[in-house]
């Protein structure tokens, strides 16, 4: 029985569209696929989500953003209309896009944006999949899901026939030079915490974060808490009297430079993990294993993971925990977090 024919490497040069559309950790995850692409093309357009966008701006090798918010994959989809996909439709058709790389969860079907991506012209798309893809993909990558998440997505793009420069070693990073922000939080070697996560049970737990801040705190470690501006009020109750709220008051690069100055970051399993781990910081992550460490840990920094991982919601997925108690993180003690930070930081005592 003859093997079938590999599939045909996407053609070098030219424009090659890259597409992550859901959140901000999954877009700074997908940057080592990027920088491969644009080590083999002439220019990159990023196709993002409104949730991933702000990501996308601060990846190297990006030279344009189109952002979409793509409604089999947004939590919060608008309804589907002819003007919203005719208008993703013209958007990538003015790009002229010679090959497009569709980069996906494990949950997420890359088949509509082909489908899209064919009404626009696109000549070759690859992307993983598991459906039956006819004539969209015309390279149709097996999904390691196991497998680290940036790793997973630059197998896809070295699959398609693109590498990484030399000396790059295919780990989050974001473009240069990050803005100075000791106006918002102090001089450098201060404690992070951010406490949010755009699914709950991802976060770390409030009664739990405002006790390590304040034990944090006691210990003499200057703490700063981050978060976004929805999660003003959580950021000021965590802070409490005992550290600086910077809560609401950062955007994405800001909040770029603030982790840059930490000697660690603590936090859930969310975007400012992988930022963190993007500017060289080291992270001390309460990990709920609703979704596997070995793919989604922070990747490229020394990390330490706190929680059950073999708790009865590993692997469910579920945004907000299933189980009574949220037993993965409630046996965690702030002596626990600090134990890690001392890891990482020593103890100011």
């Amino acid at each position: 029985m003859t093997a079938p024919a590999p599939a045909p490497a996407a053609p070098r040069g030219g424009t090659a569209l890259v597409a992550r559309l859901d959140n901000v950790g999954d877009v700074l995850l997908a940057g080592p696929a990027v920088r491969a692409v644009a080590a083999g093309a002439d220019r990159v357009v990023m196709l993002a989500g409104p949730r991933g966008r702000a990501a996308a701006d601060l990846l190297p090798g990006v030279d344009r953003v189109i952002e979409w918010c793509a409604p089999w994959i947004d939590p919060e989809p608008r309804p589907v209309a002819a003007a919203h996909t005719d208008a993703l439709v013209a958007a990538v058709r003015a790009e002229a896009p010679s090959a497009a790389l569709i980069l996906t969860s494990f949950h997420q079907s890359a088949l509509p944006l082909a489908l899209l991506l064919r009404l626009a012209g696109v000549p070759w798309i690859g992307a993983v999949s598991d459906d039956y893809p006819g004539s969209l993909l015309d390279l149709r990558h097996p999904g390691d899901w196991g497998a680290p998440e940036a790793r997973r997505m630059l197998g896809l793009a070295e699959a398609a026939g693109y590498q990484l420069p030399p000396g790059d070693r295919g780990a989050p990073a974001v473009r240069g030079p990050l803005p100075d922000t000791a106006h918002l939080a102090g001089p450098p070697g201060y404690v992070a915490v951010h406490p949010g996560a755009s699914a709950a049970a991802r976060a770390v737990p409030r009664r739990l974060a405002a006790a390590t801040v304040a034990a944090l705190a006691e210990r003499g470690h200057r703490v700063v808490v981050t978060g976004g501006d929805r999660e003003r009020a959580d950021t000021a109750a965590v802070a409490g009297g005992a550290a600086l709220d910077l809560g609401g008051r950062t955007k994405l690069i800001e909040l770029a430079g603030v982790l840059a100055g930490a000697s660690v970051l603590v936090s859930g399993n969310t975007g400012a993990a992988h930022l963190a781990a993007a500017v060289g910081t080291p992270v001390v992550s309460v990990f709920a294993p609703v979704v596997p460490a070995s793919a989604w840990a922070p990747q490229g920094v020394p990390v330490r993971l706190l929680s059950d991982q073999h708790a009865p919601c590993r692997g469910t997925r579920a945004r907000d925990c299933p189980v009574p108690g949220h037993p993965c993180v409630s046996g965690l003690t702030p002596d626990d977090i600090l134990a890690a930070v001392a890891d990482f930081t020593g103890d100011p005592t």
